[in-house]
C-alpha cells in the first residue's frame, strides 16, 4: 500500500504540489492523470524520493520513502516514459546488471529473469542487442527492469508512448496480467488506455487532486447525457438550432466516417430528453437528419470538464488520490537510478521543469 499524507512541493513562489493526501491500495491498478504542468511528475518523483518534498509524508509498506528509503525502495519498480536501457548491451546483459544493482541472489535470478521475461514478451530477444530492438521491445525491456526482484508496487509513467497500435494492445494486456500481482500506479495521456485497464482514476490539476473515482462513476457523476447526431446540411445552422433547444448546453461537430455528412455531439441536462425539439428544428430548416442515437460520456469528455472546472466531483475523501510518479529504481541507495542522474540533479532538473510550467 502507498500513502501519502499532505505532499507539498514549493519552488520560490510557485507551489507545484499543493498538500495532497491519497492511498493506493494493495492489488489496485490506479490511473494518474493531468495536464502538462498540473503537478504530476512532481509528485511521482516525491513518492520516489528522487526529489524530496517541503512537507509532508510518503510511506511504502509501511517504510517512509525519506526515513527509511533503502526498504521502501525495494518495494518499487519504475518505468520512465523513456526506458531507462543500455543500448550497447544484449538484453540479458542489462537485466543481469539490474540484478546486480537490487542485489538479488543469483541462485534466484535464472528462475526470475525467465518468469518475467516471459511475462512481458521478450524471451526471444533476450540475446539480442538493446538498440537493435524496436522501441516495442524497448519498452518491454524497461518493463521487465522494473519486475526485477518482484516488488510489489509497479510505476508505469506513459508506458506505451510512441508505440503503433498492436503494441499498445499488446502492452495494455502485459499491464492487466501484471495487475493481477503487483499494485500498479499508470500515468498516461491516452484515456482510452487508462479506461481500458485501471480500476480507479485520479486527476491532479494546478497542484491539487480535483477527482478520484472509477471511470464508471466520474463518468456517470457528469450531470448530462450525450446526444450523437449525423445530419446532411448547413452545419452552422444546424449547430445554431441545437444550441438554442432548452435544456442543452453545448454541441460541437467531430469527425464523420459518412461522407457528405456532419457528426454533431451533444451534451444536454441529463433529465432533459432533448431529442424531439432538436429533430423539429433541423427539420423545419431543411436539415436532413440520417441519424440520432444516444451516447455515452467519457473519461475524455470528464477529464477536460474536471479540468475546466465544468465537473462538481464529488468531495475526495481526506483530498485522497492516486499520484504516484517517477520511482527511483534503487534498491540500496538512496535516490539510486538507472542512467545517468543523481538525485541532486534530479532536484535540479524537477526545480526547473517546474519553473517552466508555471502559468
Amino acid at each position: 500500500m502507498i500513502e501519502v499524507k499532505n505532499l507539498t512541493k514549493v519552488y520560490g513562489q510557485h507551489r507545484a504540489v499543493d498538500n495532497i493526501s491519497f492511498t493506493v491500495n494493495d492489488g489496485e491498478i490506479l490511473g494518474f492523470l493531468g495536464p502538462n504542468g498540473a503537478g504530476k511528475t512532481t509528485t511521482m518523483n516525491m513518492m520516489t524520493g528522487f526529489i524530496s518534498s517541503t512537507s509532508g509524508t510518503v510511506t511504502i509498506n509501511g517504510h517512509d520513502i525519506l526515513d527509511d528509503p533503502i526498504e521502501a525502495k525495494k518495494q518499487l519498480g519504475y518505468l520512465p516514459d523513456v526506458p531507462p536501457v543500455y543500448g550497447d548491451m544484449r538484453v540479458d546483459e542489462y537485466l543481469e546488471f539490474v540484478c546486480d544493482i537490487k542485489r538479488v541472489k543469483k541462485s534466484q535470478r535464472a528462475a526470475m529473469l525467465d518468469d518475467i521475461t516471459k511475462t512481458v514478451g521478450i524471451s526471444e530477444v533476450r540475446s539480442r542487442i538493446v538498440k537493435n530492438l524496436s522501441k516495442g521491445y524497448r519498452q518491454r525491456v524497461g518493463l521487465a527492469q522494473a519486475m526485477v526482484g518482484y516488488p510489489s508496487v509497479l510505476i508505469l509513467d506513459e508506458p506505451t508512448v510512441g508505440l503503433d497500435p498492436k503494441q499498445i494492445i499488446e502492452m495494455r494486456e502485459v499491464i492487466k496480467r501484471l495487475g493481477e500481482r503487483h499494485t500498479i500506479l499508470l500515468s498516461s495521456h491516452i484515456l482510452s488506455e487508462v479506461s481500458a485497464v485501471c480500476d480507479r482514476v485520479m486527476i491532479i490539476n494546478n497542484g491539487k487532486i480535483v477527482a478520484s473515482d472509477t471511470t464508471e462513476n466520474l463518468e456517470e457523476g457528469a450531470d448530462e447525457n450525450v446526444q450523437l447526431i449525423r445530419i446532411k446540411g448547413d452545419v452552422l445552422t444546424a449547430l445554431d438550432i441545437i444550441r438554442g433547444c432548452e435544456g442543452v448546453n453545448s454541441a460541437d461537430t467531430e469527425p464523420c466516417e459518412e461522407k457528405g455528412c456532419t457528426q454533431i455531439r451533444v451534451y444536454a441536462q441529463r433529465d432533459n430528453d432533448v431529442r424531439a425539439d432538436i429533430v423539429r428544428g433541423l427539420t423545419e430548416k431543411g436539415i436532413d437528419v440520417l441519424m440520432l442515437k444516444s451516447g455515452a460520456l467519457t473519461l475524455e469528455d470528464v477529464f477536460m470538464k474536471v479540468i475546466n472546472g465544468e465537473y462538481d466531483a464529488p468531495d475526495i475523501k481526506e483530498n485522497k488520490a492516486t499520484d504516484v510518479s517517477d520511482m527511483v529504481e534503487a534498491a540500496d541507495m538512496g535516490a539510486f537510478t538507472i542512467g545517468d542522474g543523481t538525485s541532486e540533479e534530479a532536484d535540479r532538473d524537477a526545480s526547473d521543469e517546474s519553473e517552466d510550467n508555471v502559468q
